[in-house]
This record gives C-alpha cells, structure tokens and sequence, in this order.
C-alpha cells in the first residue's frame, strides 16, 4: 500500500475519531436555553441599539426571562406596547413607564453664543472637546460637529442653522445614542411628559453669573429665583445651575416667567395668553373713583 493512501487513511480515522470525542463533549457539557429566550426577541423591533442598556434585542430577551420581575427593562423603541406584548408571553406583569424623549439642553445660538474662533480640525465633538473650550467663551455648550446625528440609527436628530442639534419628536425612540455621544453631556433623557409638554433649563454652563452671560445670553446664571417660584420642590440649584427634576414638576411654568435669562424653555405648550391693555379713564370715570374713596 504506498503512503499517500496510508496518510489519508489515517487522516480519515483520525477526524471521525475527533469527531466522535467532540460530539460527546458538546453533549456533556452543552447548556440547555431557555426556548422563550426566542419568543421574546421575536417579539423585540430588532433594532439593536443598546438602549435598554443591554448588548442588544438578545440580551433584553435573556434579562427579561432570567429576571423574576420586568421591573426596570423596557425597550425604548418597542415601548410600552413591546413590554406588554413580553409580559403576556411570559406571564408576568410590567409597570407603565412614562415615555421619554431626548431633549437639548444648550441654547447658544450664533446669536446668544457669539464666535471667537474657528476651529479648523476634524469634525468631531469628541475630538475637538479635547483639545479646547470650542469656538465659543462657553466651555459647556454645544460643539456643533454633529456627534450625537451620526450615533442616532433613526434619523431623529439634525443640525439646524445655528449648529445646535433639534430631536424629531416623532421619529425620537429615547435609546440613548445621541446622550452617550455628546461629549459635553447636553443631550438628556427626560418624561415626555402629558400632552407632549415640557419645562426644562436649556444650559448645563456651571461658570458663576457674570461668566456664564458673557460667554452666552441664555446662560442659566444659578441666581435661584426659579427655585424660589417653584412651589413644587422641583428646581435646585447646584454648581451655578439649576436643574428641573422631571418628576416632580406639574408644568406651572411660573419659572420660565421667573427666570431673567430666559435659560428655561417651555415645548409645546398653548400660547400664552396676553391680557389686553386697560384704556386711560376719562375725567368722568376719574372724578366717580375720587368720590367713591
């Protein structure tokens, strides 16, 4: 018999016996899956974007059934409808969480935020924050290089004209994306709130007063008269700059009136109504007040 045959004989022999070792050594050691680890990520949009603060729609799929309670999982795309759709499947219950929506804090316009400088580097947020304050005396505003649009995988945030980046309400899934990939920490995550309707302190500068308006004139200037409006406990003010907790605010909007800035927005609400100017009295009406008093 010559050696080629010989040689692929025992190379034969030798696979079908590492075969068989394999087979029996995936068979001891093999770990049985969940079966509704499947239906629950068939239940999930698929879209991946780690927004749950998992690696994917499979790693929500595998918390949500390991876990004994659907208490803080949700799916931010699928929302509440996908979490009560997982919850049927598994026969648990899941508590409403109110939707969430990204939202910009930072109002420096070209005109609020005048330019300094111009940066003539790559276009990046990251980058450019590491190297200085940016093209404006505000070192905790908006960059403007776009970071946050090429992170959002639905298209729900773009650049307007003063470089400041707008969420699409509509399209807007609050996965998170964009707030990871702000370097300045502008972006946040807040309530939708009822109705679609929010107040929320558009500057997170912490310089004091006097800095912070120079370097922006919609700077929040931590002066605390929202805080003192508020009649709710929903403001303080921390670091210069004042904050609005979300779950506590009933949306009064006496601080956006307070605040001399106009550092705190208010979106989507009704316009405000405007009480009609009240006519000079005439002599005669004058001379019925005086006899009255």
């Amino acid at each position: 018999m010559s050696t080629l045959v010989i040689t692929i004989i025992s190379l034969c022999a030798i696979g079908i016996v590492s075969a068989v070792i394999l087979y029996f050594v995936a068979q001891k050691f093999k770990v049985e899956e969940d079966p509704r680890i499947d239906i629950v990520e068939g239940l999930l949009p698929g879209a991946n974007c780690g927004g749950c603060g998992y690696p994917g729609c499979r790693g929500l799929a595998e918390a949500a059934v390991k876990s004994d309670t659907l208490d803080g999982i949700l799916c931010p795309v699928g929302g509440a409808a996908t979490m009560s759709k997982i919850a049927e499947a598994l026969g648990r219950e899941v508590s409403v969480q109110a939707p969430k929506i990204a939202v910009v804090r930072c109002n420096g316009t070209c005109d609020n935020r005048p330019r300094t400088n111009r940066y003539d580097g790559a276009q990046s947020c990251a980058i450019m924050h590491t190297l200085y304050i940016g093209e404006t005396g505000c070192a905790f505003g908006c960059l403007g290089c776009g970071d946050c649009v090429n992170a959002c995988q639905f298209d729900a945030i773009h650049m307007d004209e003063n470089g400041l980046p707008v969420v699409d309400e509509e399209k807007c899934v609050a996965c998170g994306a964009c707030v990871k990939a702000c370097p300045r920490g502008i972006i946040e995550l807040r309530n939708k709130g009822p109705k679609n309707r929010r107040v929320f302190v558009s500057c997170v500068s912490k310089d004091k007063g006097a800095v912070a308006r120079k370097a922006c004139k919609a700077a929040c200037i931590g002066c605390g008269k929202c805080a003192k409006e508020c009649q709710f406990g929903a403001i303080t003010v921390e670091n210069n700059l004042a904050y609005i907790d979300f779950n506590k605010c009933r949306l009064c909007r006496k601080c956006v009136s307070a605040c001399p800035t106009g550092a705190i927005h208010e979106v989507n609400f009704p316009p405000r109504k405007v009480e009609p100017e009240k006519a000079p009295s005439t002599p005669v009406e004058e001379e019925k007040k005086n006899e009255q008093l």
